[in-house]
């Protein structure tokens, strides 16, 4: 029974390019996506000097003067890109004890009057000034582009290991253009005597996948299995923590799971933790209600064979079966970023918010 793992298992990338042991990569990512929905990666193929930069620029940029930081305010986005204050988030009834930066891949909006508002989603990132983190943008973005490129050719690895052809995922993505993915650059700081150890509570990941890179030593990063019981995901160096987003999991009829995770702030006496992950998106006007995968009885199987899940935490994300992906993203931001939503989509603000302006924004 795997419902009860107890660690997360690692693969090694460079088993992909030997024609000897490309099976074995195969057939350890098919238990990993069916029965763990997360996975270490090692070796990935990202240039190391450029991980190494993105860890080194983690810290210097929650550094940057406060000023700095509010002219990139997320509330200046209609795309939610930009600076979030520390403790302006709450999961599950608590707030998040996090402080974070989102960015993306270069995208140009081309929402025109009459399209869906959730068109507006993409667009182009705010970026610190040059002059107050020289280098970070250019190195962020040749970062962004290798995590992008390894992304697109892992969910073909992941439709081989669940039977299905590797070109198949490519009818998920923009297909007039590119797709937009965004990232995220947290700090968890050391919790004060009054604040709890909830870095982010309970909760899944939207899209297909997300690449994490664990970006300092400290342990936090926990994962739920189908019992309920909380597992750790310390930091492994040279790897990406992979795991499965809601959109993956319904369009693949919840054979690749979407695993419930959370983060620990770090222990006091500790110093602050960053990561940096990314998350791969698919294209915004894809109805995954409309989409069927044709699976073989042997991986149909093994999903039956997994078993119950059990009492789990999270239930976000929950509408990728009914509405557009780009509404579901939509929908996610409105509720986590309510004072954003009140600037740019004020329709949709009353519709959520129709007491006005809450304290903080809340996922679920």
């Amino acid at each position: 029974m795997a419902a009860n793992f107890s660690s997360v298992p690692v693969l090694d990338y460079s088993l992909v390019a030997n024609p000897e042991r490309r099976a074995e990569f195969i057939s350890q990512l098919q238990h990993a996506v069916i029965n763990v929905g997360f996975l270490y990666l090692s070796n990935p193929p990202v240039a190391q000097e450029d991980i190494q930069a993105m860890i080194d620029y983690a810290p210097r940029l929650f550094d940057l003067p406060q000023e700095a930081k509010e002219k990139i305010r997320m509330v200046n986005s209609e795309h939610f890109f930009g600076y979030s204050r520390f403790g302006t988030e709450f999961t599950k009834g608590k707030t998040d004890q996090r402080e974070q930066f989102d960015f993306a891949t270069p995208f140009e909006n081309r929402w025109k009057p009459g399209e869906p508002e959730y068109v507006r989603l993409w667009g182009p990132a705010q970026w610190p000034e040059e002059e107050v983190i020289p280098g970070f943008k250019a190195t962020m973005l040749r970062y962004l582009a290798q995590v992008e490129t390894l992304s697109y050719e892992f969910i073909g690895l992941l439709a081989e290991a669940l039977g299905l052809h590797p070109e198949i995922m490519k009818a998920f993505y923009e297909t007039d253009g590119p797709t937009q993915h965004r990232a995220k650059v947290v700090k968890y700081p050391v919790p004060t005597d009054s604040s709890s150890d909830q870095g982010v509570g309970p909760h899944f990941d939207g899209g297909f996948l997300t690449f994490l890179l664990q970006a300092s030593p400290h342990r936090g990063l926990q994962v739920q299995n189908l019992a309920g019981k909380w597992i750790d995901a310390p930091p492994i160096p040279g790897t990406f923590v992979v795991n499965i987003g809601k959109a993956l999991e319904t369009v693949t009829q919840g054979i690749a799971r979407a695993t419930s995770h959370r983060v620990l702030s770090p222990a006091k006496g500790s110093t602050p933790r960053y990561s940096i992950p990314f998350f791969q998106n698919i294209a915004q006007k894809l109805s995954i209600k409309d989409v069927t995968l044709e699976f073989s009885p042997e991986i149909l199987k093994l999903k039956e064979q997994r078993g119950a899940l059990g009492a789990i935490d999270s239930v976000n994300y929950a509408e990728y079966g009914q509405l557009p992906t780009g509404q579901v993203n939509l929908i996610g931001r409105i509720k986590s970023h309510p004072d954003v939503a009140e600037r740019h989509y004020p329709d949709l603000f009353k519709q959520f918010f129709p007491q006005g302006l809450p304290a903080q924004g809340s996922a679920y």
